[in-house]
């Protein structure tokens, strides 16, 4: 495996940056990875409302700063994640004194806030955000998810508002809206249909986050190339910006293994070579590649959504080695 011993984001550097999300944790368990492999950082979870914003007076910027100044030190990029999301905000983002929800003013006010003071913060280091994160229905005829307490209370324009906050806030960052199951035909034509709205208002968006979190049965390459195509016809830059590749469709039960197969580990890794292979077809609108994780020993995808069970969707084993997956795509 000698061309392993090239770096991955060197290695696809002529085509778009490469990229992992980080802990306060791997930032020094896989510190060697993260150096050698990727040139783009994202947090996992600590630029999130709830962690960042946990009171309504009280910022803590302690995780999100030591992760930025990582990046400065390595030269690495930053993606911001994210602003605007139905999970892990504080109860008291949504709650008056009373615990009933507050009214639209009210929230519309604490979210441009919350956006002005974490995106004035980064400004000139983080070069890209996802401002609005799952917002589209996973089914039925709604556009939007109906059960986000952003939704209920704000009506639909939340995410123009979140959009437009956080350009007042850094005219120079790059705004996507980010979402999952974005190839599966039904709901890529929801985030089409609005993110084309958004665009059509004038609403400054730059670019829309396929987050990719696939298996090596799901989705198909066709649908995946679709839903490139697709977007990509609005003009805008596309970011892959969660990627793994599960060992298992998602309603499979096992957790009987103890590690992967080596069938496993031959259908993963012709799969990361066929959608590596597209991306690379694609370069010309996708910029960067994020995997959600820089090896398998931190995937969040143990024990979800079954508990008990392991998974490895990476490129890098349990002990950060490279797996058949990395050597396949970067062997081009």
């Amino acid at each position: 495996m000698s061309e392993l011993i090239q770096s991955l984001y060197k290695k696809y550097e002529p085509f778009f940056a490469v990229g992992t999300c980080v802990s306060p944790r791997t930032l020094e368990t896989h510190k060697e990875l993260l150096v050698n492999h990727f040139n783009s950082l994202t947090s996992e979870n600590h630029m999130k409302f709830g962690p960042i914003h946990p009171t309504p007076d009280t910022y803590d910027f302690t995780q999100a700063d030591r992760m930025v100044a990582f990046a400065k030190e390595h030269s690495k990029l930053v993606r911001g994640h994210t602003l605007v999301w139905h999970n892990q905000n504080a109860p008291w983002v949504f709650q008056d004194e009373g615990g009933g929800f507050v009214g639209k003013d009210v929230l519309l006010k604490r979210m441009e806030e919350h956006i002005n003071t974490v995106v004035s913060r980064y400004r000139g280091a983080v070069y890209c955000w996802d401002v609005v994160n799952e917002a589209v229905a996973d089914s039925g005829p709604d556009v939007l998810r109906q059960k986000s307490p952003w939704l209920e209370i704000i009506g639909p324009e939340f995410i123009e508002k979140a959009f437009e906050y956080a350009h007042a806030a850094d005219p120079d960052a790059l705004l996507f809206y980010n979402d999952y199951n974005e190839s599966q035909p039904d709901k890529r034509d929801k985030i089409y249909r609005l993110v084309r709205g958004l665009k059509e208002k004038g609403v400054p968006i730059h670019g829309i986050g396929l987050q990719a979190h696939w298996n090596i049965h799901w989705p198909s390459l066709d649908d995946i190339r679709e839903a490139i195509e697709q977007y990509a016809s609005l003009g805008l830059q596309l970011h892959i910006t969660e990627l793994d590749m599960s060992m298992f469709a998602f309603e499979d039960r096992r957790t009987d293994l103890a590690e992967p197969t080596a069938e496993m580990l031959e259908k993963q890794a012709e799969r990361y070579e066929q959608v590596f292979a597209l991306f690379r077809e694609y370069a010309g609108v996708i910029t960067n590649v994020t995997l959600w994780g820089a090896a398998d020993d931190v995937t969040w995808l143990h024990n979800f959504p079954v508990r008990g069970r392991k998974n490895w969707p990476l490129l890098f084993d349990m002990q950060h080695k490279p797996k058949p997956a990395l050597e396949r795509i970067m062997r081009f």
